[in-house]
């Protein structure tokens, strides 16, 4: 039973999101996924292009992503054999004298960045208006490999991003050692978080801090600084008008030798996935209550609710 009803605003807003890791994509290699409500199909040619386009053949409606074939910087359709180049227009029918004008299949712009495969949305087609930045910490010889983790959440992108602003939550929900207080920044398309935290170690309580970069609702960075380095690399693509993808990437500076490094990591990683599996049920299961009612301490999330609006086809329709 479809519970959109619990939300008031769209379940598709515009921004970059994540359909894949890079590792997870070799070439010649095809995948079929579901994103934004939509069949698509993504390939990675034989020159090491990632490529995104709609699932569906024009010709008589073959998923591409089911036997669908690489062929240089091209795909070739499992049923009719028509073949369709990396911008999406037909460009071979083996039994054909002319190519259709008609036969292309839509594109979707996409980014390789971070060791993240990110699509651009805009319901109504509109081009991006803004990149996905590099980050310092990717690739960098001072920090690990990611290790990830992954869920499947009956939720919309807003409502998981609020949590970053909802200080309350942190003590309430979760259990932490302080009820934190949090420094919101908004700067166009990004929206930057800074909450004071209290770790618990074998060594008694240390002071920490949260700094959270969001950049738009699909991509986001946390970072924790305090007793050891660690980031966050998070995305939220939604599935279709229920279901969102939730994928973080961890990654910890390294220090106190490889051992030393794993552990802490690993410790870590446990509690921040068992403060989201906390928190999944509420999710699932909340409605967004417009306007709420608010006190001292609850946070800015008035401020981040109105930061929201810009990543709607309408706006003004966003309450």
């Amino acid at each position: 039973m479809a519970r959109g009803y619990r939300f008031s605003f769209p379940p598709y807003p515009i921004g970059w999101f994540q359909v894949a890791y890079s590792s997870e994509l070799a070439p010649g290699q095809v995948m079929p996924l579901e994103y934004f409500g939509k069949d698509l199909v993504l390939y990675r040619t034989e020159g090491g292009e990632a490529v995104l386009l709609d699932a569906f053949c024009p010709h008589l409606g073959a998923h591409l992503g089911y036997g669908g074939k690489v062929e240089g910087e091209s795909l070739r359709c499992p049923f009719h054999a028509w073949r369709f180049g990396a911008d999406g227009q037909c460009d071979e029918v083996p039994y054909a004298s002319k190519i259709p004008v008609k036969a292309c299949i839509d594109k979707w712009e996409l980014r390789e960045v971070n060791g993240l495969l990110m699509a651009w949305h805009h319901p109504e087609g509109g081009a991006p208006t803004y990149e996905i930045p590099q980050i310092p910490e990717f690739g960098n010889e001072e920090w690990t490999e990611y290790e990830t983790r992954r869920w499947k959440i009956r939720t919309r992108n807003q409502e998981m991003a609020e949590n970053s602003v909802d200080t309350a939550h942190f003590r309430y929900l979760h259990g932490t050692h302080n009820l934190p207080t949090a420094k919101l920044e908004p700067d166009g398309h990004i929206l930057r978080v800074i909450s004071d935290t209290v770790m618990k170690t074998p060594g008694g309580l240390v002071n920490g801090e949260i700094q959270v970069e969001m950049h738009g609702f699909g991509f986001s960075l946390t970072r924790f600084v305090g007793l050891v380095e660690t980031l966050i690399v998070n995305s939220v693509t939604a599935i279709d008008e229920e279901y969102v993808d939730v994928r973080f990437a961890f990654t910890v500076k390294k220090f106190g030798g490889v051992d030393v490094t794993r552990g802490i990591g690993k410790a870590f990683l446990r509690e921040i996935s068992r403060q989201l599996e906390q928190d999944i049920p509420i999710w699932e299961n909340k409605k967004h209550i417009k306007p709420p009612i608010l006190c001292d301490n609850d946070g800015p999330i008035g401020r981040y609710r109105k930061w929201c609006k810009q990543f709607y086809a309408d706006p003004d329709a966003i309450p």
